[in-house]
This record gives structure tokens, sequence and C-alpha cells, in this order.
């Protein structure tokens, strides 16, 4: 698998490169830049099935070297130094990427997800969503998310999410207008990830987006009616805590 390392700081290539002679001997390191320009020459020559990318860069970013490519025919493996904001827009994104230091464990397996991905058609609009999503850090309600699937990725806005539903390991996304999607990823997973936004635990197996809250009915914990028409039970300990979020939400 030719890669290519693009970052600009020559400790970062050097302890990537290690790293992947070390841990990913399927990894033939074609080239090293150390900016987006070089980069781009580096592509038409090397024809690369995967890039390491570090996302900032003095002048031209990660990013925007992507943006200028109209035909992405390798996988990205983006590199970053910590910002809650960015990782937060990189996992809406359902990207790769690691965090320096770069953690080897966590770089054989971003490798071997890339590896199965290059078996798949590959499916375009996750640069644009990436981009966006780092355009609206901070707001998080604003930005798309990518549920990875079998095929590929589907990007929804988070409005169209009328509820996820945990099913063992898997996650099930019901939509608005769209069949469920089972996600091969714990709705702990997206619980965490969505806690900035519309939605909200109310049982072990139920986040709901509090936008499609239609009515709900008291009880011991009480149940919620969407506007699909499910009816979602709420545990007795997250009665209190969906009271007061339905309230603050639609207060505002």
């Amino acid at each position: 698998m030719r890669a290519i390392l693009v970052d600009d700081e020559p400790d970062g290539i050097r302890t990537l490169k290690k790293l992947l002679e070390l841990n990913c001997p399927e990894v033939e390191i074609a080239a090293t830049c150390s900016n987006a320009h070089d980069a781009l020459q580096k592509l038409e020559e090397v024809n690369p099935e995967v890039i390491f990318l570090d996302v900032r860069m003095p002048g031209k970013s990660g990013l925007d070297m992507l943006m200028e490519i109209t035909v992405k025919n390798f996988e990205v493996i983006f590199v970053t130094a910590h910002n809650e904001y960015m990782l937060q827009a990189l996992q809406f994104s359902a990207v790769d990427y690691l965090m320096k230091p770069v953690d080897e464990d966590r770089l054989v397996e971003a490798v071997a997800r890339v590896k199965r991905r290059l078996r798949l058609e590959r499916v375009p609009g996750q640069t644009e969503t990436l981009i966006h999503n780092i355009d609206k850090a901070g707001s998080p309600s604003e930005m798309r998310l990518c549920l990875p699937t079998q095929k590929g990725f589907t990007i929804v806005k988070l409005e169209e999410i009328v509820y996820c539903e945990a099913n063992r390991s898997y996650t099930v996304f019901h939509f608005t207008n769209n069949k469920p999607i089972i996600i091969s990823k714990p709705l702990f997973d997206y619980d965490r990830l969505l806690t900035e936004t519309s939605f909200l635990r109310v049982h072990k197996s139920f986040l709901i987006n509090l936008m499609h809250v239609k009515e709900y009915v008291r009880g011991e914990g009480g149940t919620i009616i969407m506007s699909d028409g499910a009816e979602i039970e709420v545990s007795r300990r997250k009665k209190e805590q969906f009271l007061g979020r339905v309230k603050d939400f639609f207060k505002s």
C-alpha cells in the first residue's frame, strides 16, 4: 500500500515514518512532503493509495489541498494536534484520524480500516462534509453526521434523525423520511458524540432527538411519542433529566 506522509514538522514525519516501519510493514512510504504544494506534485508521480495528512499547516492547509483535487482515488488518514473543536469535526465526519503524539495501536487500527475501505466502491462527499463541519466548529447542532455503512457511508443532517436505538453492539438510526440504517457502533459512542446537541439518552436503549418529541405520557418513567409515532420508554432515573431538558429546549 503506497503512502505519502504530509506534515510541516520534520519530527512529525520522522516519528510517523518510524512507527509505520515498525508496525505496518504493508505500508510503503513512497514520499514525504513538508507542505501541500509539494504533496500535490507527488500525488501525480506516486499515485498513492493512502495519504497521512496533517490537518493544519502554514499557508495551504491539508483540507485546502484536498479540496483542489477533483478525483480522490486514495484514502486519507488525518494527523492532528489535540484541538477539541477539530476533534469533534473529525468524529462527526467519521474520518480516520491520529492525534499527536501518534499512538501505535491507533495507527495499526487506522491502517487496517483503510485496507478494508480500499476494497469498497468509493463514495463522494466525505471531504466536503468535513470542511462543512470544521466551518461549524463549536456548533455541533449545525454539523452533518457521517454514518459508516457496509457500502461506504451516509451523510445526514441531525434534524433528519428521529431517534437512535441500541441493538446489542450496533445502533439503529431512525429517520424522518428514510429507511432505518444499522451502524456497527454502540449507542454509547453516539450518545457521547451528540451530547451538546438536541439529543438525549432517555433509556439504556434509546437516544432521542428532542426536536421530534410530539407527546409525553406520564408514568413511572413515562413514555415519549415521537414524530414518527414511535413510543419510547423513559427510564425512571432519566425522567427528571428528560423533563428538565424538554422545558429548557422548548423555552429557547
